[in-house]
């Protein structure tokens, strides 16, 4: 059949003219070649699996690769031996299909064909996705690479589920893939999950791309099928019609540019950032006419959505006082209301839809633990503004707002020094999240820096098999950092830094402060002016973290009339030098558990690293703990923002929840 092999050369010789413009090969890459200089390297027999045809890469040797262009399609004449053999290959193909597996090696999960070019040649031609190899894996050297750490954790999977058809680009997807699925990392998984997975993933690529071809398309596809699963099950790709599924991709497609980005994260650290931003986007606005009006008639809702409640929780407590002060200082331009006992997945949903149902124009969740359903609410609420209280979770359709504690820890740790006489200083920190790890080194500076010989002894509050307070007495621990919040109806002097005297009395010093009052002002304003879309907030392939401290009023410490002036002056000093900036713990020379962080040099850490920091200073006794030593709650948190070496299983908890169950609730997801 001379015209196909006619059609299929036009293919190939078209993609070796855009190799050209794009200055790459137009050749199958080659094996030998990538690995040239690696020296010897091991070799695994995999055996006979099916494999998909678009992982194909190249060649393992040299050999006949000019006969080909990249895309496999041939570029040698017509008249030659190898297009008769192909177009015979061909006309086998068309009536009894490709029967013999070829020989492919496996090398970071790209293949190289040793035996069967012409095989892989026809089955793209034809359109078929996938062709049977006998693999031969090539095992990588060891290196310390993102890429490295990625396909180990791809053998990892290998082992439970041996199949290539969905690869990931991302440290911990592996986990989080299995997670969506209720599968784990340590048992195989069942025949009919792969099937699953085939069948899903097959429908998910057409989707994707045809959506993709309306606008821009770079988060590869299994990372976009992953980030797919956190919103709805895998049975919705199988079940749910073609236009269902479109919708869906095209409410994700923000999503997909924010996972794509590496820098997708803006980080806005004071209101003046907004504020600087207002001038430009009021003259924009005035061409547009898009100023909101807000009135007593007309107010701004929001709607607050709590875990648990006031009474129960101290953290909601200031979140309710928050609330309350919002509400009152605008004086009728802004409404809310609250939603408590909302910390299921379902719990969520139903609040949220309530709160819409209502009007709500704002949904703020105020835990961590509550994104899941934060963000698909707000992927089907596309018109309702969403804010959850975390930091360093990049969502699109989600904005996070949290606050700079380290910077009040900093004080509160220079504070405990001035006081502890045996230089020990108990630490009691909750969740091992983003930020939390922060305040424990920023304080342990603090106090460093006015007692050299101070030692922090940290304890997890949420640990299930500590006592704190039983083991700061056996350590002869008598200044402590404790809780930053006291329960309203459990009310306790063990908060804030507060030290014991030798009848076992309780005296308080000083305690941190969250203005959450000050911090919603601060939102609900951005709204009332009209900023909420100025430019810097609003760019499709970003997400907003609002991450505010002293300088905005939203944190500072509280003092009291019973600690020492020295130490009232000390910290006078320190915070001014914060809020101008002057000041930073994380300034100089820093030195962790396992040595040096960083040199004397005047440049800082950058927001990233205070944020995701998970070393601890080394005047610290102790430890992160261990994902399976802490209680339900804290789980939940670690799952969803939990630093670096605490063992996350990297979240969807909730999508593993609906996979186990094996159904979906699909009320109000079209």
């Amino acid at each position: 059949m001379e015209p196909d092999y006619i059609a299929a050369r036009k293919l190939g010789l078209r993609e070796m003219k855009q190799a050209a413009l794009e200055k790459r090969s137009p050749y199958p890459a080659v094996l030998d070649h990538i690995i040239e200089g690696e020296g010897k390297l091991a070799e695994i027999n995999i055996g006979l699996l099916e494999i998909p045809l678009n992982m194909i890469d190249g060649t393992r040797t040299e050999g006949r690769t000019s006969a080909f262009a990249a895309n496999f399609m041939p570029v040698l004449k017509p008249d030659t031996e190898f297009a008769r053999k192909w177009s015979d290959l061909y006309d086998s193909q068309t009536k009894e299909g490709i029967r013999d597996p070829i020989k492919a090696y496996e090398y970071m999960t790209r293949f190289y064909v040793e035996e069967g070019n012409k095989r892989v040649s026809v089955s793209r031609f034809v359109g078929a996705s996938a062709i049977h190899a006998n693999v031969i894996r090539v095992m990588p050297k060891k290196a310390d690479t993102k890429e490295y750490r990625v396909y180990r954790e791809f053998l990892e999977y290998f082992n439970v589920n041996r199949m290539y058809d969905v690869v990931f680009s991302e440290e911990g997807s592996y986990r989080k893939f299995a997670a969506c699925l209720g599968q784990t990392m340590d048992k195989p998984w069942p025949a009919e999950v792969r099937e699953d997975i085939k069948a899903a993933y097959a429908v998910f690529e057409q989707v994707y791309h045809h959506e993709g071809e309306k606008r821009r398309m770079t988060l590869p596809d299994g990372d976009a099928f992953l980030t797919y699963l956190n919103f709805y099950p895998i049975q919705s790709l199988i079940n749910e019609p073609r236009t269902i599924l479109e919708n869906r991709i095209d409410r994700l497609w923000k999503e997909f540019l924010v996972d794509a980005n590496e820098d997708g994260i803006t980080l806005v650290e004071t209101p003046d950032e907004i504020r600087s931003e207002k001038t430009a986007f009021d003259t924009l606005r005035g061409i547009l006419q898009t100023k909101p009006h807000y009135s007593r008639e007309n107010p701004l809702h929001m709607a607050f959505i709590y875990p648990k409640t006031a009474d129960n929780s101290g953290w909601i407590y200031g979140h309710e006082l928050g609330r309350n002060y919002v509400e009152s200082h605008f004086g009728g331009l802004v409404k809310t209301e609250k939603y408590e006992n909302c910390s299921t997945d379902e719990e969520v949903r139903k609040a949220v839809d309530a709160a819409v149902a209502n009007h709500a124009e704002m949904v703020f969740t105020i835990s961590p633990t509550q994104m899941d359903e934060t963000l698909r609410s707000a992927i089907h609420y596309p018109d309702t503004k969403f804010l959850n209280c975390s930091i360093n979770l990049s969502h699109n359709a989600v904005r996070t707002y949290y606050g700079r504690m380290h910077e009040a820890k900093f004080l509160m740790g220079a504070i405990a020094a001035s006081v502890a006489s045996n230089h020990k200083i108990g630490y009691v920190a909750d969740y091992p999240i983003y930020g939390i790890v922060a305040g424990i080194n920023a304080f342990a500076i603090g106090a460093g820096m006015i007692d050299p010989k101070a030692k922090i002894h940290l304890k997890w509050s949420t640990d299930k098999d500590i006592n704190w307070r039983k083991d700061f007495e056996d350590e002869g621990v008598y200044v402590v950092s404790g809780p930053d919040f006291i329960r309203p109806a459990q009310a306790s002097r063990e908060y804030g830094i507060y030290q014991r005297d030798l009848d076992g009395n309780v005296i308080n010093l000083a305690a941190p402060v969250w203005n959450w009052g000050t911090y919603y002002e601060l939102i609900a304003r951005n709204v009332l002016e009209g900023t909420w879309d100025a430019a810097g907030q609003a760019a499709e392939d970003r997400s907003t973290n609002y991450w505010w401290g002293m300088s905005a009023g939203v944190i500072d410490v509280i003092l009291s009339e019973k600690l020492p002036y020295y130490s009232k002056k000390l910290v006078d000093t320190f915070r001014s030098g914060i809020v101008s900036g002057r000041i930073s713990p994380f300034m100089g020379e820093l030195h962790s558990q396992s040595g040096l962080i960083r040199p004397d040099t005047s440049r800082g850490l950058s927001n990233e690293e205070i944020i995701t920091m998970s070393w601890l200073n080394d005047n610290v006794i102790g430890s992160l703990p261990k994902k399976e030593a802490l209680n339900e709650e804290a789980n939940a948190a670690v799952d969803v923002s939990g630093v670096s070496g605490v063992g996350t299983d990297g979240g969807n908890s909730s999508a593993a929840a609906l996979a186990a169950a094996g159904h979906e609730d699909t009320t109000r997801m079209e």
